[in-house]
């Protein structure tokens, strides 16, 4: 008779403890879901100093945002430095101006100067110098007391070696110095804030090769380019909170058709990725899916390719949907087309698409430019239309100058 009520007892205990874990686990899972739900709107990835993502040149603006593999100028720098081992010209600068955000403010842009020079025929350096002025920014603490008024900026000094490892391929090896100064020493907290500052490298690689498509001759081109491979940046004196730079891969295909000699075409696709881990799902101060981002600029590289938690999302039947991490990593990727006409060489119309997913920013576009040469000068022009989310380039006119010092040598030596 004990024994049974012994028995009956640990039964009890047992179906209750099984009970509480199912309640407990259903508790979990509702929790999961909805925490899910919440982010199936929208997961964008963020890095500290973004800038060094914008592209800087009107030709490739002009294309959205397309460069890696186009034919090599002097703004390689920021697309794929390997490009400059195959440039023709011997020295060469480029002066590029981007107002950002004109509908809103009059006082935001990029700049950047660019420069290159050809040691021979296999070796060429280059530098440039890319600079984001953030306006005029007032301060003011909880209160609304003024703390004063500041110009936050940021920059980024870039030099790099490239060269020809056949008639074929070249590769590069860039370096690169960051700055940001978002405050200029302004804070209403007792930590206080200070000046970020990072150093990174860029690895590039270019194959181009002439080919025949019917009967016209052409050029085919690819390249790879992993940039601002660097360290973590922190505005905190402490630098106990940091954050990632834009780690980005980007790499994609070109094809230039001469038609005649006078009029030829460039079609080309660049597809990016940032190396950057995607923010995890917690509850409770719990990771229940994705992984912690908390790690290191490496391991981070490599766990951006699988580190996606998936998400929930509500069908229009009602029914909730799982997708998968694999799902989710494809929409991390970014998709550019473009296309370039030149005719004589003299003048050029350029076009392009951008696409990013909407759950990763929305960011969808359509450019147009125009591009003229003439002796010692380049000028180019880009316009940008957005359609999904809008853009800070909407309506806006970016410009670049180019100078070709080999035209100007054969000009005075005439």
């Amino acid at each position: 008779m004990k024994l049974t009520r012994k028995f009956l007892c640990g039964l009890m205990l047992l179906a209750l403890s099984m009970l509480s874990n199912y309640m407990f686990g259903q508790a979990a899972n509702h929790q999961y879901l909805e925490a899910q739900l919440e982010r199936a709107g929208l997961n964008t990835i963020s890095t500290a100093v973004s800038f060094l993502t914008l592209s800087p040149d009107a030709r490739s603006g002009s294309m959205a945002d397309i460069g890696v593999s186009t034919s090599p100028d002097a703004n390689s720098m920021h697309w794929n430095p390997a490009k400059y081992a195959f440039i023709k010209e011997d020295v060469g600068i480029s002066l590029n101006y981007t107002p950002w955000m004109r509908s809103l403010v009059p006082d935001i842009n990029l700049s950047n100067l660019s420069a290159y020079k050809r040691l021979n025929d296999k070796s060429t350096i280059a530098a440039s110098l890319t600079y984001f002025s953030l306006g005029e920014v007032s301060f003011t603490n909880e209160h609304g007391d003024p703390l004063g008024t500041v110009k936050p900026n940021e920059f980024s000094v870039d030099a790099t070696y490239s060269r020809k490892f056949s008639e074929k391929i070249s590769g590069a090896v860039a370096a690169r110095f960051i700055y940001s100064n978002l405050t200029q020493g302004i804070s209403n907290s007792s930590i206080g804030v200070k000046a970020g500052t990072s150093v990174a490298a860029d690895i590039s690689m270019f194959y181009t090769d002439p080919v025949v498509v019917g009967s016209l001759d052409g050029i085919f081109n690819f390249g790879v380019n992993i940039s601002n491979i660097g360290s973590k940046i922190s505005y905190d004196p402490s630098k106990l909170n940091k954050e990632f730079i834009p780690t980005n891969l980007r790499l994609g295909p070109s094809l230039l058709i001469n038609v005649d000699d006078f009029n030829s075409f460039t079609f080309a696709v660049d597809i990016n990725k940032l190396l950057v881990p995607t923010n995890c799902i917690m509850v409770d101060s719990v990771i229940v899916a994705g992984m912690d981002s908390d790690v290191g600029t490496i391991a981070g590289m490599i766990q951006s390719f699988y580190d996606a938690p998936g998400y929930y999302k509500v069908k229009n039947n009602g029914d909730t949907v799982h997708v998968s991490t694999f799902v989710e990593e494809l929409q991390e990727i970014n998709f550019s087309v473009g296309v370039e006409y030149w005719y004589n060489k003299l003048f050029a119309i350029r076009a392009g698409y951008f696409f990013e997913h909407p759950r990763k920013g929305d960011r969808q576009y359509i450019t147009l430019g125009a591009g003229l040469r003439y002796n010692v000068f380049g000028l180019d022009l880009s316009y940008l239309v957005s359609i999904g989310q809008r853009n800070p380039l909407e309506n806006t006119l970016r410009f670049s100058l180019l100078l070709n010092f080999d035209a100007f040598k054969a000009q005075k030596g005439r």
